[in-house]
């Protein structure tokens, strides 16, 4: 979490445009607002352009809302949130960021995120299959043979991942339409995302209450999350979007330079699940504490390159509190990805099983190596690893956790 409090603002009713059509007026606490542009004063960001660019107004970011389809004859809508150059676009079926839109270097825009045009896309394709730009839930990663004791009591989790249960297994958080709430202030907007998963879901223990909201200031995108439950169980969740700084649907990431302030990592074993080790960086293709370029080592031999066919760890983020756990640069364009968080990890995904049998908003091919997914995340197999960092959820707790998308330029 931030260090520093962030000044209480008053409640307050505003407006959202709805595709034109003016709806009622949404009572919003101010304080979500408040911590995410403490956010963006903390990485050295600055707030919304004073000029108003297309997707303003006077100056002021904005939300509009349009029907993006039907699952099971519950309507999916997807809203655009709108900060000086910056236009994110989510989707209320699994939380999905569809599209990021920020400019390069000369002021020119693009989608950097990958995903699909259609709902039908995502519900046929996600989930098995990449889980472009969804909320992950109950338990982010893998847990080992889909099986965890919690006071004695042994949970049964689906093998959705041979021989492991991934991402909270084949009806997750990223398969679920989640309730939108969107709020607005003079310098931020926000969607609020609301979910309920009973008990015995997945065949996780108790009822779990999540809340993700998704704030757009100046050019950060921050989500909260927010967790409560009626019986103890674990939870980590994660956002899993993918990124191409150079563009969607431009080619591999291979170029773009990534640097991870971790000097360990849990290495996997063939089945990508942590062996229990927190082993050094040093040494190894893993050692991103210099921006490397992603695609400089990733045909090395080293063994655990050759589990994952290629990047496909957890890292173990330096230090604690909200800190930097990422940053990637993209030469061509300029643009640049910094990520914080107050989680112990963060997983590092480079796209290996892409084949090029999906094809994104674009309509172009998404072959391996074409974007990568950075996950801030509590380890892998945690409930199964008693040396990693609890995710033991119990009543009158509260799980909290935050992530900032921070977008800039560097170069000329």
């Amino acid at each position: 979490m931030l260090r520093r409090s962030a000044r209480s603002l008053p409640l307050r009713t505003l407006p959202i445009r709805t595709s034109g059509i003016r709806t009622s007026g949404i009572r919003t606490s101010g304080r979500i607002f408040a911590a995410a542009a403490l956010a963006v004063s903390a990485i050295g960001l600055g707030s919304a352009a004073s000029a108003a660019p297309a997707g303003t107004k006077g100056g002021r970011p904005t939300i509009e809302k349009d029907l993006f389809g039907t699952v099971g004859g519950t309507k999916v809508w997807r809203y655009t949130l709108t900060s000086g150059k910056v236009r994110v676009r989510i989707i209320t079926y699994g939380g999905i960021v569809q599209t990021i839109e920020t400019p390069d270097r000369r002021g020119r825009t693009t989608n950097v995120a990958l995903g699909f045009r259609t709902l039908a896309d995502y519900v046929a394709n996600n989930n098995p299959g990449p889980y472009f730009g969804a909320l992950i839930g109950r338990y982010a990663n893998r847990i080992a043979k889909g099986t965890f004791t919690l006071d004695g009591v042994t949970y049964h989790l689906p093998i959705n991942n041979d021989p492991n249960s991934l991402h909270g297994g084949d009806k997750g958080f990223d398969t679920k339409v989640w309730t939108a709430t969107p709020g607005q202030t003079h310098d931020a907007v926000s969607l609020r995302l609301d979910l309920t998963s009973p008990d015995g879901d997945m065949g996780y223990p108790g009822t779990l209450k999540s809340t993700a909201t998704y704030t757009l200031s100046g050019s950060a995108l921050r989500i909260d999350y927010r967790a409560t439950t009626d019986k103890a169980t674990v939870v980590n969740l994660t956002n899993h979007s993918y990124f191409n700084l150079a563009g969607e649907g431009t080619g591999t990431i291979y170029g773009h330079r990534l640097r991870l302030p971790a000097s360990r990592y849990t290495p996997v074993d063939s089945t990508l699940i942590p062996t229990g080790q927190l082993a050094p960086v040093a040494g190894t293709p893993l050692d991103f504490r210099r921006a490397t370029a992603i695609g400089e080592r990733i045909r090395d031999g080293h063994q655990q390159l050759v589990y994952g066919r290629g990047y496909d760890h957890n890292w173990v983020i330096d230090g604690s509190g909200f800190r930097l756990h990422a940053r990637v640069s993209e030469p061509g364009s300029g643009r640049v990805l910094s990520m914080y968080s107050d989680q112990p990890g963060i997983q590092f995904y480079s796209g290996n099983f892409l084949d090029g049998t999906l094809y994104g908003t674009s309509g172009r091919a998404y072959r391996q190596g074409d974007g990568f997914a950075l996950e801030t995340q509590h380890f892998p197999d945690s409930p199964n690893q008693p040396q990693f960092p609890s995710t033991v959820l119990r009543p009158g707790q509260t799980y909290k956790t935050s992530t900032v998308y921070a977008f800039s330029t560097e170069g000329s």
